[in-house]
C-alpha cells in the first residue's frame, strides 16, 4: 500500500514543501496584481490615461476569478480523485442565491413597489417573507447558509452515492440530473427565489452602494485573495497524506479498500469541500455580476466547469485556473466579435484538447520543457 500512497501515477509529492521558488514568485506576483496593480490602474489613474483599467474589465476579471475557483474545485475531485461531476453548477448557484437573498433585502424600499418585500414577491401578491428568508437581512448569517446549505446537500448526496459505489459515467449522469432537477425547481415562482428572472437590481451591500468604484474594487480584491487562498489550501491538501490517498483512490480504488482504507470517507470529504468552494465562488460572483437566476444551474454551465479543468490540465491545480481564464477570455472576445460561432469554437476547443493535448495547457508546456532539456 505504501507504493500506492507514495507514488500515484508515478509521482511522489515532496514532503514539507508547499511551493518551490517559482511557485512563491507566482503567488507573490498574483498578490501584487490583485492588491496593488489592478486597484492602482483602476482607481488612481484618470479614465483618459492610456494605462487606465476600465470598470468593465475589472468586473470581467473578477467574474473569471470566480469561475477559476470552480475550476480549482473541479480539479480536486476530478483531477486528483477521479470523480467527474457534471452538476457543480448547482453548488455555485446555491451560493449565489444565498448572497442574492441578502442583496435583495438590502434594496429595502428603493424597489419599484416601495415595499419591504422584494419586488417579485409584491408582484406575486405575497404578504410576508417565506420561512427560508428568515435570516436574509444579516450578511453574516447568510454567509453561514452559503457554506452550510451546499455543503449539507453535497454531503447527503455524496454519502448515498459513494456508499452505493456509484462512479464513472453513472455518477456524472446522476449529478447532471440533480442540477437539472434543481433548475426546474428554482424556475417555479412558489419556491420564493424569483422564478425564471431570479434576483437582480441589487443596490447595496452592508449599506454601501454596489455601483461605487471602491466597493467593486473591494469585491475584486476579496475574490482574488480567496482564489489564491484556495489554491494554497488545495496545494497543501494534495501534497499531504490525505491527498496521496485521494490519488491512490483515483488510480486503484479497489486496492485502497483492500488495504484497509475507507474510500467513502475520503471521497465524501473532498466532494463536500469542492462543493463549498463552488458555493463561495457563487457568493462572490453575484454582487460583481449583478444577477443570479436558474440558468446558472443548467447542465451546460456545469459542463463548462469540466471544460475549464480539462483545457488547463487536470491534476495540476494551476492548470484549471489558467483554463478558466483562457476559455472565458476567449468567450468574452468571441461573443462580441463572432457571437453566432462561440459554441462551435468551444466544441472545437474541447475536441482539440482531448485529441492533441490530453494533459491540457500545463501538460503541453511541461512536455515542451522536457523536450528542450533533452
Amino acid at each position: 500500500m505504501s507504493a500506492v500512497l507514495q507514488s500515484p501515477l508515478g509521482l511522489t509529492p515532496r514532503r514539507g514543501l508547499l511551493l518551490g521558488t517559482r511557485g512563491w514568485v507566482g503567488v507573490g506576483a498574483a498578490l501584487m496584481a490583485v492588491l496593488v496593480i489592478v486597484p492602482s490602474l483602476n482607481l488612481m489613474l484618470p479614465a483618459a490615461h492610456p494605462l487606465h483599467l476600465p470598470d468593465h474589465v475589472v468586473a470581467l476579471v473578477g467574474k473569471i476569478m470566480c469561475y477559476a475557483i470552480c475550476a480549482l474545485a473541479m480539479d480536486l475531485i476530478w483531477g486528483y480523485t477521479g470523480i467527474l461531476s457534471l452538476g457543480h453548477g448547482l453548488f455555485f448557484a446555491l451560493g449565489g442565491y444565498g448572497m442574492g437573498m441578502y442583496l435583495m433585502r438590502q434594496i429595502g424600499r428603493d424597489g419599484n413597489y416601495k415595499s419591504d418585500l422584494p419586488d417579485f414577491m409584491v408582484f406575486l401578491d405575497w404578504k410576508e417573507l417565506p420561512w427560508h428568508w428568515a435570516w436574509s437581512d444579516s450578511l453574516f448569517l447568510q454567509l453561514i447558509l452559503v457554506l452550510a446549505v451546499p455543503g449539507l446537500l453535497a454531503w447527503v448526496f455524496g454519502y448515498f452515492a459513494f456508499r452505493s459505489r456509484i462512479k464513472g459515467v453513472y455518477f456524472s449522469i446522476i449529478t447532471q440530473a440533480l442540477t437539472y432537477a434543481a433548475m426546474l425547481l428554482f424556475f417555479r415562482n412558489e419556491t420564493g427565489f424569483g422564478g425564471n428572472n431570479g434576483f437582480t437590481d441589487f443596490k447595496r451591500i452592508l449599506e454601501v452602494p454596489l455601483a461605487q468604484p471602491s466597493t467593486r474594487m473591494v469585491l475584486f480584491v476579496t475574490t482574488g485573495l480567496v482564489l489564491i487562498g484556495f489554491y494554497l489550501m488545495a496545494r497543501a491538501l494534495v501534497h499531504s497524506r490525505f491527498g496521496r490517498v485521494l490519488q491512490a483512490i483515483r488510480d486503484a480504488e479497489s486496492r485502497v479498500r483492500f488495504t484497509g482504507y475507507d474510500p467513502l470517507s475520503y471521497k465524501l470529504a473532498i466532494w463536500t469541500l469542492s462543493a463549498v468552494m463552488c458555493a463561495v465562488a457563487g457568493a462572490l460572483y453575484v454582487p460583481q455580476v449583478g444577477i443570479i437566476n436558474p440558468g446558472e444551474m443548467s447542465p451546460a454551465a456545469s459542463i463548462e466547469i469540466a471544460v475549464w479543468a480539462a483545457v488547463g490540465g487536470r491534476a495540476t491545480l494551476v492548470g484549471p485556473i489558467l483554463g478558466a481564464f483562457f476559455v472565458n477570455g476567449a468567450k468574452s472576445w468571441f461573443t462580441q466579435a463572432f457571437p453566432e460561432y462561440w459554441l462551435y469554437f468551444l466544441g472545437a476547443l474541447f475536441i482539440a484538447v482531448t485529441l492533441f493535448m490530453p494533459q491540457g495547457i500545463v501538460g503541453l508546456w511541461r512536455r515542451n520543457k522536457k523536450e528542450e532539456r533533452a
